[in-house]
């Protein structure tokens, strides 16, 4: 949204500065994106006076002039034809830089004879293209500096020029009006009284219009006001016009065209003006069946898809509704009967269509924003009464179709939620009398919402148009209270401190962390037991994102994959977040994966790296199982999902049911469809699953260390091939819980006659640890005893002899 200084003094009494206007519309939301002031570029060059000018010795195009300056009496070359005695022109001196050049002065010679400065042109100092000559001016005094004798005699020119950046939710502040009102209600001004025009009508329009009733009100349009306006004469508007147009970047075209521009900025007002001879019938506003095309008045052919809201007359579409005119029916120089136009349209409507036929026109741009529709009726009466100055001609009675939409709505004005909503402790009366300013009317407690900002929609908005006004500057940090006296609560839930747990345990483990996108393609997703419908999003970005992961492996193997292709072969990878097995909340679990691909280290001469092996990914997720606060013993049993190698993963669990995690190798049908070169293992451990501690208080438990000598015994026992060496360390566990501390594996043999009956030698070492008096021989052999009857029980085994 661009406008000039003098243009927003035509809505704002202000004796502010650019600086101070360009600070406060920042301030207010209205962001300055650039402030264009030809002051700054002209404030070095004064005024000077040619006292005398004869023929340069060697050149037939130069004059040697004697100008006076501020300076006392200078020697300038000039080549410009116009340079003689006695005219007052402008002096740039060495030093100054001239923009239209692109120079920085300096003293010189020009064909043998020194010259101090220059007189400039007006296409030098990017006044205008003018370069026949140089400056010449009818007054002004010898120093005096330029831009003030601009200001007094043609203040167009150095016209300061703002460029704000508007948010969707302020289609008031794209009309100069509609910025004027927030400056004055700052209190950088005095808002002027709103332009009025009552234009009599002399006869009765022969075109009608009428709104199908489909593309009535929501449907499409509100009101249609029209008037016919005959025997204008159409051609260039007034200097004042086109000098206000060219500033913020429109081309001047004609003055009808020029007038619908003005209010375009102006008011935040878009009309349209038909050559009513070109019109043939009455104008219809309609939608479209589809099909339809029309050449524009940017020269290009759009077809209208159906449902599109138009405006034709008997025999074609004219216009694309409130967005761009028909080539055909637009206004030239030869037009003398002009039909104009104000309406009010849909703006959701305005935005669909726009887009679709890639149109983008101020029209367009305001009305998609909204503008404001009560102004439609006196719209039409400015618009009318600024053709009749500068064109002439007669108007007709104004023809209407629809009627305004009622926007009217109140809220209550509660001056003390200020406070809480904002921080800021604004007296009530300065609330009330900033609402006023803006153009709330007020009643009582009551403030009704003026009918050009469709942005304010509750109490709330209110409170921040209050503090807007008052200036979000002066809102005072301060420290919130505390809920309570004495230690604060923790902030973070016990979940959340186990979950930050995890994380930093795992990056300590050597992982480095992954995020990735929480949807996956359908393909990852089936792999992982996911990709069904309730799982499936309704809008995706991509096709690459169009379910929920059912795991975080495949984020953490695709994103293995990409650094594979790129080299690094050797991964550590973690992630901590959300999986979904359904479409409900209750179906999303925390999780925490970790992957290990490649070799543990970088080749050597000594042989050290290896591959990653199952023993990798069981020691890190226990580790950060027991960071978390899992219990000590667990189970591992078999039997997880179909994406782990059937023989080469466990669950760690607290009993069949009770799931606490999953490690092991990746199946090598999973591995080659994610593309990742193997060897390959991971974990997936789930903190929600491990119990919460019985005790919630931060003390520690008592130390309990036995000072007695703990006892191992050897035991070797031959089992059948099909056993499992963790059922025989359960049974072997479950002998004594209170005096066995520790079972582990030390040996296998499966050779020799053992092989040939399909059986199995087994050595397990078990550490027993008395509490109250060591242990006698008796007992041991007691304990003994019971763990051979158990592993006897469990898996058939005998000992070995």
């Amino acid at each position: 949204m661009k406008f000039t200084l003098s243009w927003l003094k035509d809505h704002l009494d202000t004796t502010a500065s650019v600086d101070e206007i360009a600070e406060t519309l920042t301030d207010l939301g209205l962001e300055i994106e650039e402030v264009i002031n030809p002051a700054d570029r002209l404030g070095v060059f004064t005024l000077a006076k040619v006292k005398h000018a004869e023929q340069h010795p060697d050149a037939d195009r130069l004059r040697v002039c004697t100008v006076e300056t501020d300076e006392g009496d200078k020697q300038i070359v000039c080549g410009a034809p116009n340079a003689r005695e006695g005219i007052t022109v402008v002096l740039a001196k060495p030093g100054d830089y001239v923009p239209g050049i692109d120079v920085t002065l300096s003293i010189g010679k020009i064909r043998g004879v020194e010259s101090h400065g220059m007189m400039a042109s007006e296409r030098e100092l990017e006044l205008s293209d003018e370069h026949d000559g140089i400056i010449e001016l009818p007054s002004g005094e010898v120093g005096q500096k330029f831009v003030d004798w601009l200001a007094q005699n043609d203040p167009s020119k150095v016209d300061p020029v703002f460029d704000i950046a508007i948010t969707p939710n302020r289609p008031d502040a794209l009309g100069v009006r509609g910025v004027a009102r927030d400056l004055a209600a700052r209190g950088l001004g005095t808002l002027k009284p709103a332009p009025e025009a009552n234009v009599k009508g002399t006869f009765k329009s022969p075109i009608n219009v009428t709104i199908d009733g489909d593309t009535q009100g929501d449907d499409g349009c509100y009101i249609f006001q029209g008037r016919l306006i005959k025997g204008v004469k159409n051609g260039p508007s007034p200097a004042w016009l086109q000098k206000r147009l060219k500033a913020i970047g429109l081309r001047p075209i004609s003055a009808l065209v020029d007038v619908t521009n003005f209010f375009t900025y102006d008011q935040n007002r878009p009309l349209h003006v038909f050559d009513a001879d070109k019109v043939q019938g009455d104008l219809r506003i309609h939608k479209t069946t589809g099909g339809e095309q029309l050449l524009a008045l940017d020269e290009k052919t759009y077809t209208f898809e159906p449902g599109m809201v138009v405006i034709s007359d008997d025999r074609a579409v004219e216009s694309v509704a409130g967005i761009m005119g028909g080539e055909e029916s637009g206004c030239t120089e030869d037009t003398v009967n002009v039909f104009l136009e104000a309406a009010v349209w849909e703006p959701i409507q305005i935005a669909r269509t726009g887009r679709a036929l890639k149109i983008n026109s101020d029209a367009r741009y305001r009305n998609e924003r909204g503008i404001d529709p009560a102004f439609n009726p006196l719209a039409i009466e400015l618009a009318t009464q600024m053709i009749l100055d500068l064109c002439g001609g007669e108007a007709s009675e104004v023809v209407t179709a629809g009627e305004v939409p009622d926007t009217s709505r109140a809220y209550k004005l509660d001056t003390d939620r200020c406070s809480s909503l904002v921080g800021m402790d604004i007296p009530a009366e300065t609330q009330r009398a900033s609402l006023e300013a803006l153009g709330f009317v007020m009643e009582g407690d009551m403030a009704h919402v003026p009918s050009w900002r469709p942005d304010v929609l509750g109490e709330a908005d209110l409170v921040e148009e209050v503090a807007r006004i008052a200036s979000l500057t002066k809102l005072v940090g301060k420290p919130m209270s505390r809920a309570s006296t004495g230690v604060p609560k923790p902030v973070l839930t016990p979940m959340q401190v186990r979950e930050n747990t995890g994380r930093r345990t795992a990056a300590a483990l050597g992982y480095n962390e992954c995020v990735t996108y929480s949807f996956i393609d359908a393909a990852s997703a089936a792999l992982f037991a996911g990709g069904e419908d309730a799982t499936k999003l309704d809008n995706p970005i991509s096709s690459e994102m169009s379910h929920m992961r059912p795991d975080l492996l495949p984020g953490l193997f695709q994103a293995a994959a990409r650094n594979q292709a790129r080299g690094f072969m050797d991964l550590a990878l973690f992630e901590v977040g959300a999986i979904w097995h359904g479409g409900e909340p209750e179906e999303q679990r925390l999780a925490i994966s970790g992957i290990l691909v490649g070799a543990t280290g970088p080749k050597d001469v000594h042989g050290a790296a290896r591959g990653f092996d199952i023993y990798d990914a069981k020691a890190d997720s226990e580790a950060i199982l027991a960071a978390m606060g899992a219990p000590a013993k667990v189970q591992i049993l078999r039997g997880a999902e179909g994406w782990w190698h059937p023989g080469r993963h466990g669950k760690i669990c607290l009993g069949p049911k009770k799931v606490l995690g999953v490690f092991g190798e990746l199946h090598p049908k999973v591995l080659a469809e994610m593309d990742v070169k193997g060897p390959a293992v991971a974990f997936t451990l789930y903190p929600e699953e491990i119990p919460m501690p019985r005790k919630s208080n931060a003390t520690r438990p008592a130390l309990t260390i036995s000072d007695l000598q703990p006892v191992e015994r050897d035991f070797a026992f031959v089992v059948d091939a099909d056993v499992e060496a963790l059922t025989l360390v359960n049974a072997a566990a479950g002998a004594d819980k209170a005096l066995i501390e520790d079972v582990r594996v030390f040996d296998q043999f499966t050779g020799g006659k053992l092989g040939e009956a399909g059986q199995k030698s087994i050595a397990i070492t078990v550490r027993m640890q008395p509490t109250d008096a060591t242990l006698t021989e008796k007992e041991i052999e007691a304990v003994a005893a019971k763990i051979v009857e158990k592993v006897g029980k469990a898996t058939g085994g005998t000992l070995r002899g």
